[in-house]
């Protein structure tokens, strides 16, 4: 399976014309071999992506490579994927500022999906 598909790349691409805004992630990439979480808000025509990326203990906003993430062997076999699943309701802001404070990306969505069900009247 692709890391992208070919609207997720186009809006990556049409908020990489718009750097500095507070974007909405567009995808979210996971290692399902251990640690590593990416939410990616922007692409540029070098396929670098920005975002909030946590490979340890602290999630941080910055760039990283598609290619990277693309190419990365992984136990088993296994390589980086894009979660099917995914689907940015915040800025990226919110959830730096949630993964800041629970130490990880996986617990702000968790915390900003919960929310906005909530707010949506869905429940949980």
């Amino acid at each position: 399976m692709p890391l992208l598909t070919p609207d997720q790349r186009r809006q990556l691409l049409a908020n990489g014309r718009q750097s500095g805004r507070d974007h909405v992630p567009v995808v979210k990439f996971f290692n399902p071999a251990g640690i590593g979480t990416w939410l990616a808000t922007e692409l540029d025509a070098d396929d670098i992506m920005f975002g909030l990326a946590q490979l340890n203990d602290a999630p941080e906003l910055g760039s990283f490579s598609l290619e990277e993430l693309a190419t990365l062997e992984l136990p088993f076999g296994m390589r980086i994927e894009r979660d099917v699943f995914f689907e940015g309701e915040f800025p990226i802001s919110a959830y730096a500022e949630a993964a800041r404070q629970t130490s990880s990306i996986t617990a702000a969505i968790r915390i900003l999906s919960d929310a906005a069900r909530a707010k949506r009247g869905e429940g949980f």
